[in-house]
């Protein structure tokens, strides 16, 4: 040991100008092979050159966006699930006799999904719109009461209050009562809560795990990459998706502190399974345990619902930039209205040019955005980009609090893609996310009529609000887009 110590007293300057050169080269090199946009490449070598270390670092830490993650085997054609499915799967003529007159470009919707996700769209499935906490959580905590044989969860933020512990209360009673019960957390999203709720969870008895726990361990690599999906499968059957997590500032009943309008959807059909096999990928994933057989994926049954659907898994992975494609191509297939609902707007170039090609197609676009922002920096950003939508026709409408978080995108009244991702890089890009493209007028109605509430009670907001800010606010705003791709 003490000829090394005097190797490196000797050689440290040599050592630190080496890895100078050396750690600013390898990151360029990745950057330039694996980097998809030329602004992002050119924003990071920059940043890895200005700071040949810290650059490096961050580099290591925020700009690796890409993970390879183990297939499951659960998805597209190597699944015999999926070859059992065949019975409810819809064929493109299937789709065009139940579609309006002026919505045989949504057929070509279809076939996008198709292609995305590798998987097939699904007839006779039911998905009933659930608002807020206080619909949504009695009818999670009724399906896991009623549980028999398997119970998956995963979500991104799971709190330690009041609805955080009910929760517990009832996978715990599921798995005393000899329920195979799997709950999957985002590491992140768990510390939301200052004493994380999977100590209660573990003590009784419920299998939790942790979704990239580590920063600088083999398997978790990457800080900025977390699973934002929120799924609740029970017994192979019933799903839930949409946007809410479990935390008490959902259950507006209750007046929580920080109150919050949110969106999901209990679904039954065929489609379920779709859910579960997004589930299980990404509890294998994380534990290495294979999730199959009946008691997670029974004989699919049909409901008599009317809804085509299908899930669209979005992530940093074998699945990037799905999402992205999914809204393009729903933009694309408009023929009448878009009708877009979300918390967070900060959409790329290329998703701003689709939403004004639509409004110069005569197209109504209505993009509904909370007027006051939970994350005020993704207020201020968004802020400053929103004269590229309004300057081409379309509308911006600023809805009073509560704050909302409701994901939507209704086309023509009759498509709608719900779920997890918003309108941002973070969703696109960064996060692991999960949408389901539903073709059914009665769910889409529904939602139209929910957004139409609440532009009756929004304020539209013009150019001259945005050209009217001040000199400072416009230059705070400014500068804080530059920052979009992690906000």
């Amino acid at each position: 040991m003490q000829w090394l110590l005097t190797f490196l007293q000797s050689f440290w300057p040599l050592l630190i100008a080496v890895a100078g050169i050396v750690m600013p080269v390898v990151a360029t090199g990745h950057a330039v092979l694996y980097k998809r946009d030329s602004r992002a490449t050119v924003a990071w070598v920059g940043l890895i050159w200005l700071a040949p270390f810290l650059g490096t670092i961050l580099y290591v830490l925020l700009g690796i966006n890409r993970v390879r993650r183990r297939v499951s085997g659960r998805r597209g054609h190597e699944s015999s699930h999926y070859r059992e499915l065949d019975s409810f799967a819809c064929t493109p003529r299937d789709l065009a006799a139940i579609l309006p007159d002026d919505g045989t470009s949504l057929v070509g919707m279809a076939k996008l999904g198709s292609e995305l996700s590798q998987m097939p769209l699904l007839r006779n499935n039911q998905v009933e719109p659930l608002f807020n906490g206080d619909q949504a959580y009695p009818a999670m905590l009724e399906a896991i009461q009623q549980a028999r044989s398997s119970i998956t969860l995963t979500v991104y933020i799971f709190d330690n209050d009041q609805v955080g512990r009910r929760f517990v209360d009832a996978l715990s009673r599921a798995a005393k009562r000899g329920v195979a019960v799997r709950v999957l957390i985002d590491a992140v999203g768990v510390r939301y809560s200052p004493w994380p709720i999977t100590r209660h969870l573990r003590a009784g008895g419920v299998r939790t795990e942790l979704f990239m726990s580590g920063l600088f361990t083999w398997r978790t690599p990457y800080l900025n990459l977390r699973n934002h999906r929120k799924i609740l499968v029970v017994d192979g059957v019933t799903g839930f998706t949409g946007g809410i997590n479990i935390r008490e500032s959902h259950l507006l009943s209750e007046q929580p502190a920080y109150p919050t309008r949110d969106m999901h959807f209990r679904i039954t059909g065929p489609v379920v399974q779709q859910l579960q096999a997004t589930f299980v990928e990404d509890w294998q994933f994380t534990t290495d345990e294979l999730l199959s057989g009946d008691q997670w994926f029974p004989e699919p049954i049909g409901t008599s619902g009317s809804v085509y659907a299908r899930a669209i898994p979005d992530g940093p992975d074998q699945d990037m930039n799905k999402m992205t494609m999914a809204f393009q191509g729903a933009l694309a297939a408009a023929s009448r209205t878009v009708r877009i609902m979300t918390p967070y707007f900060l959409p790329d170039r290329e998703l701003i040019a689709a939403l004004n090609t639509c409004a110069l197609r005569g197209i109504t676009v209505d993009i509904v955005l909370p007027q006051e922002n939970n994350l005020k920096m993704v207020a201020w950003a968004s802020m400053a980009q929103m004269w590229q939508v309004l300057e081409w026709g379309c509308r911006v409408w600023m809805t009073p609090p509560p704050f909302d978080h409701s994901k939507l995108l209704v086309v023509d009244d009759f498509f709608s893609l719900i779920g997890s991702s918003n309108w941002d890089p973070r969703s696109l890009r960064l996060n692991f996310e999960l949408g389901v493209e539903c073709y059914d007028r009665e769910l889409a109605q529904k939602l139209v009529q929910h957004m139409e509430e609440r532009i009756a009670a929004a304020r539209r907001l013009t150019t001259a609000d945005v050209n009217g800010r001040s000199f400072p606010i416009k230059l705070r705003d400014g500068v804080i887009r530059l920052a979009a791709p992690y906000l």
